[in-house]
C-alpha cells in the first residue's frame, strides 16, 4: 500500500488560497485514477470541510513545523515548503506510512496515474523542470510538486537540513525552489525522476505553449505557479480541466 499525502496550510498574502474542496477534488480525483491499495491524507492547519474519508494529521504535529517559517531563498513571494522534508525521516514511517507520495493540490489526474506509483524505487521525484519560461537560466533539475518516497530511503535530505544555512547553500548552487531546491543540492542529479514521457506535464512550461491542449498521454497535469486548476477562467478555457478536476 502507498500513502497519498497532499498539504494545506495557510499562508497569506500568498498568490494562491488552499481551501477544503480542493483536498476533497483531490481525493476524488485519486479514488478515480489511483487503482492500487492505497490512503489519502491531508496534512494540514485546518481539516474544516475535509472529507471524512480522508485521514488528517495536524501539521503542527510533525517535527518540521518549526520549518514554516524559513524563507525560499529564491524569491520571499514563492512558497515555503521546507516542512515536506518530514517524509524523508525514518519516523515518517510511523506517522504516515512505509511508501509515501507527495502531491501538489493544484494538479489534475487526467487518466491512470497508477503505472507511476506501482513500482519500487525508493524514490522518484518530477524531474526536467530546468528553466523558467522564457529563460535559459538554469533552475532546478527537480520539481517538489510530485515526489515519492521510501520512508528514510534518502534520509540525508532530512538530518543535513539546518534552516540556517541549507536554503542559502543550495540556492547559491543553482538549486531554486524551498524544499525542492534542498533535494536537489543534498541528492545530485542522479535521482529517478518522472518526466513528460511517463505523462507528467506543468501546464505553464508545456500545455499553455502548446495551445492549451491536453497533450497525448497526459496523466498529471500540475499547475505550478499563477494558474489554478479550480479558476474559472481555467476551466472556461479548458474542458480537459472542468471534465477531469472533480
Amino acid at each position: 500500500m502507498i500513502d497519498v499525502v497532499v498539504w494545506k496550510w495557510r499562508k497569506p498574502g500568498y498568490r494562491s488560497t488552499f481551501d477544503a474542496s480542493a483536498v476533497n477534488v483531490a481525493f476524488s480525483m485519486f479514488s478515480r485514477q489511483l487503482r492500487i491499495p492505497h490512503r489519502f491524507t491531508c496534512i494540514t492547519d485546518d481539516a474544516s470541510g475535509i472529507d471524512p474519508r480522508v485521514r488528517v494529521i495536524p501539521i503542527a504535529s510533525l517535527p518540521s513545523y518549526r520549518y514554516m517559517s524559513v524563507p525560499n531563498p529564491s524569491s520571499p513571494v514563492n512558497p515555503s515548503c521546507y516542512v515536506r522534508l518530514f517524509i524523508f525521516s525514518e519516523e515518517a514511517r510511523e506517522v504516515i506510512g512505509e511508501r509515501i507520495v507527495s502531491c501538489d493540490l493544484d494538479v489534475v489526474l487526467t487518466d491512470d496515474v497508477t503505472p507511476l506509483f506501482d513500482r519500487d524505487d525508493d524514490f522518484v521525484i518530477w524531474g526536467g523542470q530546468t528553466a523558467q519560461p522564457r529563460s535559459a537560466t538554469v533552475y532546478n533539475w527537480y520539481n517538489g510538486s510530485l515526489m515519492m518516497v521510501r520512508a528514510g530511503a534518502r534520509k540525508e535530505v532530512w538530518e543535513r537540513f539546518d534552516p540556517r544555512t541549507s536554503p542559502a547553500v543550495a540556492n547559491a548552487n543553482g538549486c531554486r525552489g524551498s524544499d525542492q531546491g534542498w533535494i536537489a543540492y543534498c541528492l545530485g542529479r542522479k535521482e529517478r525522476v518522472w518526466g513528460c514521457a511517463d505523462g507528467v506535464y506543468s501546464y505553464r512550461n508545456h500545455v499553455l505553449p502548446a495551445g492549451g491542449r491536453l497533450p497525448k498521454g497526459a496523466r498529471i497535469v500540475a499547475f505550478h505557479g499563477v494558474h489554478d486548476p479550480w479558476h474559472q477562467d481555467v476551466q472556461a478555457r479548458h474542458p480537459w480541466v472542468r471534465e477531469h478536476y472533480r
